[in-house]
């Protein structure tokens, strides 16, 4: 298997918001489809905190991505129809630099010298790529979950880059409850005296901080209504137990060390702490003096659709709500659609039909 993903050199140096640059720097992406001869069908998925920019699976890379059921010829993101481009954020580990990359300055790896990340440093890497690309304007900026919140800082700081947007469970701002959670998943890596101030190796590596931070996270990408739908107070088999004091007796808990398993040695610690941390900092109001509304109406695109779950603890609907009414106050002609997936935040990952629906059908009247 050949890997689809390709490589965009960004200018050096490219400034960061919060001061610093970075040298030499570049950000993986894939595409799916063909670019039109008016360059006026391209389409962009800015991601959550954790994929790469391998949604779906395409000739060159066939195995399944992480929005499979969204993207490819004939579905939702169809890409019979449009040129689809998905990047890797700047400062993830998943083929962009970040905090595990080498520093050309010292031969070493970054860790903590890498400069202070924000969204908006996420959105200009993404801006300078597509335009690499010779595209003026996309057609559609898709952002999902931390990729929304990148998306609204793309179509801030790029007038006129974006048509219409498509806003898949994010937010204007963090809210307190997102931040606590995201500052706990912070500390635990923190604490892990494997993590030893970011200076880690394969021999010595914060296992613990890292399953701790995803369970935190996997709780509240999922509604309490799933958890009790999928696991009630079902007890673990006598035999599935853990023969220690206090082991796991639940199979909830056993759920939830699966998924942090799988997660723990394929995410970079330093690079997870930088975008969590990148995640809360954003904040649309600071563009508005202090409103998120007046951001927003800082925003000019010809239409939007914005999709919420009312199960979603983390990006709740009346976030949503405040980014359709904003959109629409900044004169885009916005279609609002509230889900009741029981799946909460992760929805749009699992809840293939529903999103399909509302982002095909998007798409098609464009």
């Amino acid at each position: 298997m050949s890997d689809a993903r390709q490589y965009f050199q960004l200018p050096s140096p490219f400034a960061m918001k919060r001061g610093g640059a970075l040298h030499g720097a570049h950000v993986a992406y894939e595409t799916w489809g063909r670019l039109n001869e008016a360059r006026d069908n391209a389409v962009l998925i800015l991601t959550g905190l954790s994929p790469s920019a391998h949604a779906a699976s395409n000739d060159t890379d066939p195995t399944p991505g992480w929005w499979e059921g969204m993207l490819g010829p004939g579905k939702a993101i169809d890409s019979s129809r449009w040129f689809v481009i998905c990047v890797n954020s700047l400062g993830s580990d998943k083929g962009s630099t970040c905090p595990a990359s080498i520093n050309p300055a010292t031969g070493e790896p970054y860790r903590l010298s890498f400069p202070d990340l924000s969204l908006e440093d996420v959105a200009h890497a993404a801006h300078a790529m597509v335009a690499s690309l010779g595209i003026d304007t996309l057609a559609c900026l898709i952002g999902c979950s931390m990729g929304g919140m990148s998306a609204l800082a793309y179509m801030l700081l790029h007038p006129g880059s974006v048509r219409t947007h498509i806003s898949v469970d994010t937010a204007p701002q963090a809210q307190p409850f997102a931040i606590a959670i995201r500052s706990l998943q912070r500390e635990a890596i923190r604490l892990d005296p494997h993590w030893n101030d970011g200076q880690y190796d394969a021999a010595q590596y914060p296992d613990i901080g890292m399953s701790i931070a995803r369970k935190l996270g996997v709780i509240t990408y999922r509604s309490a209504m799933e958890w009790n739908g999928r696991f009630a107070r079902i007890r673990l088999d006598p035999e599935q137990r853990e023969d220690q004091p206090f082991g796991f007796e639940f199979q909830v808990e056993s759920y939830l060390e699966g998924h942090a398993q799988r997660f723990v040695r394929t995410f970079d610690p330093n690079s997870y702490l930088y975008l969590s941390r990148a995640s809360d900092w954003f904040d649309i109001s600071e563009y508005g003096n202090g409103h998120v509304q007046e951001g927003l109406k800082h925003i000019h695109i010809e239409q939007a659709l914005v999709i919420g779950v009312s199960t979603d603890i983390l990006f709740p609907l009346e976030q949503q709500e405040q980014i359709a009414e904003g959109l629409e106050a900044a004169g885009a002609k916005v279609e609002f659609v509230a889900l009741d997936s029981p799946q909460g935040h992760d929805a749009f990952l699992v809840d293939i039909d529903n999103y399909s629906r509302a982002i095909g059908g998007f798409l098609s009247r464009l």
